[in-house]
């Protein structure tokens, strides 16, 4: 028997953004990228800061409502520009649809990750763990930013909602995942950071799961296996 069958895990499945590619932070440099090369103070938007503000606010909103399956990935993409721009009398479509193909552009070439990404995949690379990535985002993109951030070679499969035709937390995305990878779910753990996609998702599917979030608490219905503040706690548990 080898030590990795004897183990209670055998397959370990990451989340992306904000788990180990620190988004909050790539996101910010790329919206002042944009703000800069398009000019948008001359277009009576005043402040990077208040832009930003006012995007993050309408990401989530957007973001939400696709999840929910009340937009396409093509409304989400430019929409949550346009209303970014509207807030500030700025009534341009065309800016929008620019900002939007241009953000996309620029985003994952960031390689920001979390301080200790890469030493809990060294980790568990070095203790012979399967691992692969579920994650929400849109394949060309999510490919590109493991590439540019380099981490893309610790994984054997990168699992995106866009290939999979379903998002987390529907239970159809982790049985693909578990198709694809010849994973069982009572075999597997997820590590993510959102309750109700990642820990949810998971949790219906047989999958034990560890919540990383330092900054929102695992309240409510949804009960992760394991909660951890900062990645190198996986150590304790892998």
């Amino acid at each position: 028997m080898n030590a990795l069958s004897s183990r209670r895990y055998h397959h370990v499945f990451f989340d992306l953004d904000h788990t180990l590619w620190d988004f909050e932070t790539n996101s910010k440099e790329t919206l002042l990228d944009l703000f800069e090369e398009m000019r948008l103070q001359e277009r009576g938007i005043g402040s990077f800061d208040e832009f930003h503000r006012v995007y993050h606010h309408h990401n989530l909103i957007f973001w939400d409502r696709f999840r929910k399956g009340y937009i396409n990935r093509e409304e989400l993409r430019w929409k949550r520009m346009w209303r970014t721009i509207v807030d500030f009398k700025v009534t341009d479509e065309a800016l929008a649809r620019s900002m939007s193909e241009r953000y996309l552009e620029i985003l994952p070439t960031k390689k920001n990750l979390f301080h200790d990404t890469i030493d809990i995949l060294d980790y568990l690379t070095d203790r012979k763990y399967p691992m692969h990535l579920i994650t929400n985002g849109f394949e060309k993109t999510q490919h590109a930013k493991l590439t540019n951030s380099e981490i893309d070679h610790y994984f054997s499969h990168v699992i995106t909602s866009e290939a999979a035709g379903i998002m987390k937390p529907h239970a159809a995305i982790f049985e693909y995942a578990m198709q694809i990878t010849g994973a069982g779910p009572e075999h597997s753990i997820m590590i993510g950071d959102t309750l109700d996609a990642d820990i949810l998702g998971a949790n219906n599917s047989g999958i034990d799961t560890v919540y990383f979030n330092n900054e929102k608490p695992a309240t409510g219905d949804i009960k992760p296996t394991y909660v951890i503040t900062t990645l190198s706690e996986l150590k304790k548990i892998l």
